[in-house]
């Protein structure tokens, strides 16, 4: 861990979606680790447990790097959680101490916590039931209090006997087929899981997933509020799109298929996305939704909700995108929205065997390499502003790489002495070779198996992975485009996800981006799961890595700022290993 010595600075929350670790300023120091198994340990630098063991010190064991243990290290990661923590629980120092200047306040962690149920059902690791997990960190006192629970949708209270404590699965979910239950005739598809991220806002703590309403959880004990409607009277009157569909033949055919949709399938009208945005110049929280038929058609209805910090609905914009996308993530200037088309198409055999419950419902889609050229959409947050110009914002850019964007790390927006604009974004992006619907994370779907290749290509295949890339983009002083470039950071080429920055300067300059990524010293996984974390100073031109213990991997990375500088702050990561699971700070 490297550290400064400026005073804390207060943080009252701080977020995350499946994964974090560790903060790179200017001192060296050791990271703390909190272990949260129940195993007996032996201890090596820098935890707290939850252990009540009297062990003191943990020694690594010896390296194992074959195919056997790679296998079942990748198969512990999606293993089922079955228990929960439902009143606090004091971590114990083993090692290390947090640091006094460490700002306090709770790390919310959600993610997949079942994957198995009781009857010999899998699912798809996407389809996991939403797991929160809270680490209350105290800088002054050096306490650390956990809780655990599952967050209490609608499936997961019908999947999970309260009485016995067994589940059974019922809903299909978009990525998984049943084995137990019923699959022909099952329209129990859109399981509402709130296992991808996790927000506070206006009072409001919300778990968000990707494909329908968020859940608002109690934020002192997790206890789950319930279903929260993003649009609804409260957050500023009811949201509903009106005839922006532009006419035509695809409003014809979205009309045609809501019935089947919301009254078969039930499906909400709107898809809310999982990736919300925080801008912190006007203290906004920024949420995008779609509509549930833009998956199936060539067209999409993006709408852009801003809500100040007592959630009350500032802004709300619609925009539709004459195109067959999808995206996952999306990014934002001081003027504009960034959205980066993924190209899809619908796959007519797959949809047949979706419908009928013989294979996965995402079969109805597959990628659509057919261009050489990626869609970006500039989107103005205020039409009204003179910046735009005369363009025509329902023209995409079209980027000169074909890119299938996963994750973005930030954006921004400079206008030089000319007045021209340049719109710059840093981004993980993959190749449309590699990225398939049906095998994310290796999953296979007929035997219910995770198989570990899918994610690390081999000697020469490295470049199809997810990678972290920059696009700039140039306007005229008339708003009119000009033109776009894409990067591919020299400095830094490793296989990387899950970019993060501090979240203070979001949507302005930044010179340094946090990614996951692997250090390659196990062969069998080179590349996945990640293991490491890189600090990539973008304007120096440098990495400094870190990495986790022999047959360690962590998730995602969240940034805690304490100070005025960017770098200034604590980088926060769950470890985890079959050996033990220490969630650590540095």
């Amino acid at each position: 861990m490297m550290s400064s010595t400026k005073a804390p600075h207060p943080i009252k929350r701080f977020y995350s979606t499946m994964g974090r670790k560790h903060s790179f300023p200017a001192k060296q120091s050791s990271p703390l680790i909190i272990s949260t198994t129940t195993s007996p340990l032996r201890t090596r630098p820098r935890h707290v447990s939850i252990t009540t063991t009297t062990a003191t010190e943990i020694i690594d064991p010896p390296i194992q790097d074959d195919t056997v243990t790679a296998f079942w290290d990748y198969q512990f990661l999606f293993a089922s959680q079955r228990s929960e923590a439902l009143e606090p629980i004091v971590l114990r120092v083993v090692d290390g101490v947090i640091p006094s200047d460490f700002p306090s306040g709770t790390y919310y962690l959600t993610g997949p916590g079942i994957f198995s149920d009781d009857y010999g059902s899998t699912v798809h690791p996407l389809d996991g039931h939403g797991y929160l997990r809270a680490f209350s960190l105290d800088g002054s006192t050096g306490e650390v209090r956990f809780l655990a629970r599952y967050v209490e949708t609608e499936a997961q209270k019908e999947e999970r006997d309260l009485e016995t404590g067994r589940w059974r699965f019922t809903h299909r979910g978009p990525f998984s087929v049943l084995r137990e239950g019923k699959k022909v005739g099952n329209t129990k598809v859109m399981k509402n899981v709130a296992n991808t991220s996790v927000v506070e806002w206006g009072g409001r703590l919300l778990c968000l997933w990707e494909g329908g309403d968020p859940y608002e959880v109690e934020a002192e004990t997790l206890d789950t509020v319930g279903r929260f409607e993003v649009g609804t009277k409260s957050v500023g009157g009811y949201l509903e799109e009106e005839g922006s569909g532009g006419g035509g033949i695809w409003d014809f055919a979205a009309r045609a298929l809501r019935p089947i949709l919301f009254g078969v399938f039930k499906m909400t009208p709107k898809r809310l996305l999982s990736h919300y945005k925080i801008d912190p110049k006007r203290n906004r929280l920024l949420l995008v939704s779609c509509n549930a038929e833009d998956m199936l058609l060539p067209r999409s209805i993006f709408t852009f909700h801003e809500f100040d910090s007592n959630f009350k609905l500032i802004q709300k914009q619609d925009f539709v995108i004459p195109d067959h996308i999808i995206i996952h993530d999306w990014a934002f200037t001081d003027s504009h929205y960034i959205l980066f088309g993924n190209r899809i198409k619908l796959d007519v055999p797959g949809s047949m065997l979706a419908v009928c419950g013989l294979s996965p419902m995402i079969s109805a889609l597959t990628v659509n390499p057919s261009k050489t050229t990626s869609p970006i959409y500039v989107l103005p947050r205020d039409p009204m502003n003179t910046i735009n110009g005369h363009r025509n914002w329902n023209v995409p850019i079209e980027a000169p790489a074909q890119l299938w964007v996963l994750h973005t790390a930030n954006a921004f927006e400079q206008i030089d002495e000319r007045g021209n604009l340049e719109v710059q974004i840093h981004a993980v992006a993959c190749s449309y070779q590699w990225f398939n619907f049906h095998k994310m994370f290796g999953y296979n779907w007929r035997s219910g198996k995770l198989d570990p290749s899918f994610m690390n290509k081999g000697e020469g295949e490295e470049e199809l992975l997810p990678h972290l890339v920059k696009v700039s983009i140039n306007f005229g002083v008339d708003g009119i485009f000009d033109k776009c470039f894409v990067d591919t950071l020299d400095h830094w080429r490793r296989p990387s996800d899950f970019p993060t920055i501090n979240p203070s300067i979001s949507g302005s300059k930044n010179d340094y981006i946090y990614v996951a990524t692997s250090s390659g010293t196990n062969h069998y996984l080179p590349h996945f799961p990640f293991n490491s974390v890189a600090k990539v100073d973008v304007k120096g031109r440098s990495v400094s890595l870190w990495s986790a213990r022999n047959r360690g991997f962590i998730g995602e990375s969240v940034f805690v700022p304490k100070g005025d500088k960017e770098d200034d702050g604590y980088i926060l990561t769950i470890e985890h290993s079959k050996l033990w699971s220490p969630f650590m700070c540095g």
